[in-house]
């Protein structure tokens, strides 16, 4: 079975196991119905007590947030599966049109590091039988010839065998590079499960007073959880382009007659652990991306300054009228003498 179909059967799995939040729904009703009640006995009391209009409103939050409790899977999952899989096919497309570049040129540049290979004389014989073939037939069967005869035999399977080692570690790499893409795939696929099935709690618990941030941060966490695929495109593609771009200079190398290629992969080994490496580090790039509760922090900010500003300037007020009464009183106190 392919990588690529083990990312399909992720994405079924998705889509088979997202009807279990309806099955939550039933008990987040109850829960969000509670805090409802609590909520809007509250902010009625309060508004009474302090002698003041109530404010309708805000008592219709829990009302709506129920709303998206009963039909949790369409209108909560539905609309944020619809805003951001335009990201995530954006994104595979970019990277699938990049693997098929690069395939269009390694397939290229092997062919040309075949054909320089075959114009050096001294190793055309390690990857052509004809070659070798004919360099047999070159030598006769004096003792000389025979320990040549021998020596192109050993240097042959040494080659084979290098050549056998260099390509177990180059699929290696690929196979942990396609396994680290996986691992990713699976966690954000456990993630998105486990969000989506108690996505109703989370609801419900934000109705009650002082949880409000939990609907925040379920939202912040879900689209997190949910662009780590599309930044994993992001980087696989930008790995694919590096390596394109490796290419390009390998075949302008390989088109001069006169360049012998030395056969090595090691760049191309270094970026596949880098890549390796570097899979991991999509979650928290993605944190980047996606932070809940900032316009919060920074209106909090405001409002403290503005208090602040606030209290200095009535400082500064009562000061201000406190020296005018005084100088007052004194001009009085002349008058009547």
């Amino acid at each position: 079975m392919e990588f690529e179909n083990l990312h399909e059967i992720l994405r079924s799995l998705y889509d088979e196991m997202l009807p279990l939040s309806a099955t939550m729904a039933a008990i987040a009703k109850g829960v969000a119905g509670l805090g409802a009640l609590f909520y809007v006995a509250l902010k009625v009391w309060q508004a009474l007590s302090r002698a003041e209009p109530i404010d309708v409103f805000p008592l219709l939050r829990p009302f709506a947030l129920g709303i998206c409790i009963m039909f949790f899977p369409t209108i909560v999952l539905g609309t944020i599966n619809a805003v951001l899989s335009p990201v995530v096919k954006g994104t595979h497309s970019m990277l699938e049109n990049q693997v098929l570049d690069l395939n269009k040129l390694q397939q290229q540049k092997d062919q040309l590091e075949r054909e320089a290979m075959l114009r050096n004389p001294e190793q055309a014989y390690l990857i052509s039988d004809e070659e070798f073939d004919k360099k047999l037939e070159e030598l006769g069967w004096s003792p000389s010839d025979l320990g040549t005869m021998a020596g192109m035999y050993l240097e042959r399977q040494s080659y084979e065998l290098e050549t056998t080692i260099k390509n177990w570690f180059r699929d290696l790499l690929e196979i942990l590079f396609q396994a680290a893409a996986l691992v990713i795939d699976t966690i954000r696929t456990f993630f998105l499960i486990v969000l989506s099935i108690l996505g109703p709690i989370a609801f419900a618990i934000s109705v009650w007073d002082g949880f409000q941030s939990t609907l925040n941060q379920w939202l912040s966490r879900y689209i997190s959880v949910y662009l780590w695929l599309p930044v994993a495109d992001i980087f696989s593609s930008m790995l694919a382009k590096l390596q394109s771009l490796m290419l390009e200079k390998d075949i302008e190398s390989l088109s001069d007659p006169n360049f012998i290629p030395d056969g090595s992969n090691t760049i191309y080994t270094i970026f596949m652990i880098i890549g390796i490496v570097g899979y991991f580090t999509i979650p928290t790039v993605t944190g980047w991306v996606i932070q809940a509760g900032g316009a919060g922090n920074f209106t909090r900010n405001i409002n403290q300054a503005a208090n602040k500003s606030g209290n200095i300037a009535g400082a500064g007020a009562g000061a201000t009228v406190g020296n005018a009464g005084g100088q007052a009183m004194k001009i009085a106190g002349r008058l009547l003498k």
